[in-house]
C-alpha cells in the first residue's frame, strides 16, 4: 500500500508535468467534476495509455479530447499522458490509476482483467473470429453490451467502447514458425490471461505472463525467446529490432476496453457524459481504421529491418486450431453459457 501510495502521488506530479503543468499536491490533481456553488471551475479530464503519441490509441485520445473542447470550450481542461510507461510505470498499473481516479479515462487490453472479470476470459479464446469485420460486430453488439456489463459489476469502471487491439502473431528471435511443432519449448510472452497460458501450452510452447515492461527487456535481453502481438505492437516496442522470425498466426483477437473512472464520470452533467459517449463512439471507428494502416506500415519496417513475415498456409493454419481444440472443451465448463454462444463456442 506505501508503495500505491508514493505512485499515486508521483504519478498525479509526473503526469501533470507532461501535460504542461505543476501539481502541488496530489490531491489538488486529481481529476474531478465541477463543484457546487457559484464559483464556476473548469472540469478536468486527464487522459492516459501506455504508447507513444504517435500511434493511433494516442491519437484516439486526442480526438475525443479535441470533440469536448469544441463542444465545450473552456468549461473543460483535458490534458495527456501518451505513455505511462515513460513515467516508470507497467502497463498493467494504467488499471489502477483509472480506478482510483488518478486518470479519468485509460484504455487497457481486456486480458488485464481477466483475473477479476471471469467473462473477459471467454474472449480470449483462439480462433473465435475469422475477420476484423466479425470480429468488430461482436464487440459492438451484444457481445460487447455483456462484457461491458461484467467489467462495470466487477470494477470501478464506466465502459464507453472497445478500441481495437487486433489481431495477433507470434514473433521470435529463434526460427521460422509455420506449425505448432516450430515452437516446440519456446519461451514466448503471454498476457495476464489463463486462457493465453493455456493456448501456448497446447502449441507446445512454454507461456510466461509477463508484463509489457517487463516482456520489452526480456526481449532485449535474449532471455525471452518470443512474444506475440500485432504487428503494430511489435513495432511500436521496438521488438522488431530484435525478431527475425514473424509468423502471421493470427491467433487471438483482442480489443481495448475504454474505461472511466466511474464516480467521476457519473457525477458529470448529462451532456458531458453524453458528448464524450459520442466522441468515444467517433473515436473508436477512427482507431480501427488507423489500426489497419498501422499493420500494412509494420510490416514494412520488420522487412527493413531484415525480419521475415511468415504467411502461413491453409493447411499449416489448421494444423493451429487443431492443436487448441481441447481448451474448446475446457471453456464449455468454464464459462457461461450465454458468453459462449456470442462467441460460437
Amino acid at each position: 500500500m506505501l508503495r500505491r501510495r508514493f505512485l499515486k502521488s508521483s504519478a498525479l506530479v509526473g503526469a501533470a508535468t507532461l501535460a504542461g503543468r505543476c501539481v502541488a499536491t496530489a490531491a489538488a490533481a486529481v481529476p474531478q467534476g465541477p463543484p457546487s456553488g457559484p464559483a464556476k471551475r473548469r472540469t478536468r479530464i486527464l487522459m492516459g495509455g501506455y504508447g507513444p503519441p504517435s500511434t493511433g490509441f494516442s491519437l484516439a485520445l486526442k480526438k475525443i479530447g479535441d470533440r469536448l473542447e469544441a463542444r465545450f470550450g473552456d468549461e473543460v481542461e483535458v490534458k495527456y499522458v501518451y505513455n505511462i510507461l515513460d513515467l516508470g510505470y507497467r502497463g498493467e498499473d494504467i488499471l489502477w490509476l483509472v480506478e482510483q481516479g488518478v486518470l479519468t479515462l485509460g484504455y487497457q487490453s481486456s486480458s488485464y482483467l481477466t483475473d477479476r472479470v471471469k467473462d473477459l476470459g471467454a474472449a480470449d479464446l483462439p480462433f473465435i473470429f475469422s475477420d476484423a469485420r466479425q470480429a468488430r460486430a461482436s464487440m459492438d453488439g451484444r457481445l460487447g453490451q455483456v462484457l461491458t456489463a461484467s467489467i462495470e459489476a466487477a470494477t470501478n469502471y464506466r465502459i464507453l467502447g472497445y478500441f481495437e487491439n487486433g489481431f495477433r502473431h507470434v514473433s521470435n528471435r529463434v526460427r521460422p514458425i509455420r506449425t505448432p511443432a516450430d515452437m516446440k519449448g519456446m519461451k514466448i510472452r503471454v498476457l495476464p490471461s489463463k486462457v493465453q497460458a493455456r493456448t501456448f501450452e497446447l502449441l507446445g510452447a512454454d507461456p510466461k505472463i509477463m508484463d509489457l515492461s517487463e516482456a520489452i527487456a526480456a526481449v532485449k535481453a535474449g532471455t525471452l525467446d518470443a512474444q506475440e502481438n500485432p504487428f503494430a505492437n511489435t513495432v511500436t516496442y521496438g521488438v522488431h529490432k530484435y525478431h527475425r522470425f514473424h509468423s502471421a498466426t493470427n491467433h487471438f483477437y483482442l480489443s481495448r476496453p475504454i474505461f472511466l473512472h466511474r464516480p467521476t464520470f457519473d457525477a458529470w452533467p448529462r451532456a458531458l457524459q453524453e458528448e464524450l459517449r459520442a466522441a468515444v463512439h467517433e473515436a473508436t471507428v477512427f482507431q480501427r481504421d488507423l489500426h489497419v494502416k498501422e499493420e500494412e506500415d509494420a510490416m514494412i519496417a520488420i522487412r527493413a529491418e531484415g525480419g521475415e513475415i511468415l504467411e502461413l498456409t491453409r493447411d499449416e493454419h489448421n494444423q493451429f486450431v487443431a492443436a487448441v481444440t481441447p481448451i474448446y472443451g475446457e471453456a464449455r465448463r468454464e464459462y457461461r453459457r450465454e458468453v459462449l454462444a456470442l462467441l460460437n463456442v
